[in-house]
């Protein structure tokens, strides 16, 4: 143990005259673990919500949609799928029609937006066959649709029961409810349905035609690199859109909302470091005799500051110790117990998701605790370290 690690322990656990100095390191300590916690709390939180958001989207959106502006035929269809299907990192492609309908019960209407799949093709391409909490995807066929939880709740709909849809070109289509399918976002769940391809083909009045292509990869975050290898292959008369970039703004909003948070909540942290400046400062004032006596001993100027720096830093150090351990165990027991619980008809889930990360976010926190620690230490340490011997006992 070195000299200037010894007499800061020294000066921080032994008993002082002013008590008022061991309340303001207990203040201190207090202060950066409860920023610290806060942090720690938060950021999982909305890491939660973030990875929570994401698989729903995912799950929801092909890894990349390949389409051109006037449809693709049968022909421009099967030749594109024999370019992409090579590609090591694509697991499945399927083709889909979308549009918009209006859809009638009894006497209510409403504006939805339609898929026309494949059914034997989309279940390898998108979840929609693991969503289905009512009938089957093997039941889509010509005369049969599949909707929303939250469209058939609205409609009073259920499995068999028949719907009129209206299309922009003036046709009926009179179609039976096959499935209802639950994907957790409430936008989809109310205004999207499902329809065979070729009812779909048939309601755009463009038979033999597709809107785009549907591509799965064996990882995610390989779509970008995936696009550029695809654009390489078929040309630049398609376009190309990655999960990501139908959701930019999404994606964006998120991590902006975590950063601002983080800024926020750091403030807790930066308010407790003037804590530790007013024990450094209170300290140097009580030790001046003491600082005096170690630089006529001969101790140097850097050997004070470090002392003082030392100090400092085991007060933070020890709060971002407590604060980290809370924060931890405070997301274990969220993500264990899930004891506060969210309203279903405000979110679009009944708990609260918790993910903590090591890396970046835990990693992050700690740093910067520790580093708003030691910038917080440096006025005092110089301080102390600039009095000279003949100053400090000067009035012993």
């Amino acid at each position: 143990m070195s000299v200037s690690f010894f007499i800061a322990w020294r000066y921080l656990i032994t008993k002082r005259k002013e008590k008022f100095i061991s309340l303001i390191s207990i203040i201190s300590v207090l202060g950066v673990a409860i920023g610290v916690m806060a942090l720690i709390v938060v950021i999982a939180v909305m890491t939660g919500f973030d990875i929570d958001l994401r698989d729903k989207i995912i799950g929801n959106y092909a890894h990349i949609t390949i389409a051109r502006y006037d449809g693709m035929g049968t022909d421009d269809y099967e030749a594109a799928v024999r370019k992409i299907r090579p590609n090591p990192h694509v697991l499945a492609v399927s083709p889909f029609v979308q549009g918009q309908v209006l859809v009638s019960e009894g006497r209510r209407f409403m504006a939805l937006s339609f898929r026309g799949i494949d059914p034997g093709l989309e279940q390898a391409t998108s979840r929609i066959s693991r969503s289905i909490i009512k009938g089957s995807l093997k039941d889509l066929d010509f005369d049969t649709v599949i909707i929303g939880k939250e469209l058939a709740l609205y409609l009073g709909a259920g499995i068999g029961t028949p719907l009129t849809f209206y299309s922009a070109l003036g046709k009926t289509v009179t179609a039976r409810v096959a499935g209802i399918f639950n994907s957790g976002m409430y936008d989809y769940d109310m205004n999207l349905v499902f329809f065979d391809l070729r009812r779909g083909q048939a309601i755009l009045g463009a038979e033999g035609i597709i809107s785009a292509l549907s591509i799965k990869l064996d990882n995610v975050y390989y779509a970008d690199a995936v696009k550029r290898q695809l654009q390489a292959e078929l040309g630049y008369e398609y376009t190309y859109k990655t999960w990501m970039e139908q959701n930019q703004n999404f994606f964006a909003a998120l991590k902006l909302e975590k950063l601002t948070m983080f800024i926020i909540l750091t403030l807790i942290i930066l308010v407790a470091s003037f804590n530790i400046i007013s024990t450094l400062i209170v300290m140097v004032v009580e030790k001046t005799k003491d600082i005096g006596i170690l630089k006529a001993l001969g101790m140097s100027s850097a050997d004070i500051r470090r002392i003082f720096l030392l100090q400092g830093l085991t007060i933070g150090f020890v709060g971002t110790s407590a604060g980290t351990a809370g924060g931890v165990i405070l997301c274990y027991l969220l993500k264990k117990y899930q004891f506060i619980k969210l309203p279903q008809d405000v979110y679009y889930i009944d708990r609260l998701p918790v993910a903590l990360q090591v890396w970046p976010d835990l990693v992050l926190v700690v740093a910067a605790s520790m580093f708003i620690t030691l910038v917080s230490c440096m006025y005092p340490a110089f301080k102390a370290a600039s009095q000279g011997p003949v100053e400090a006992l000067r009035y012993e």
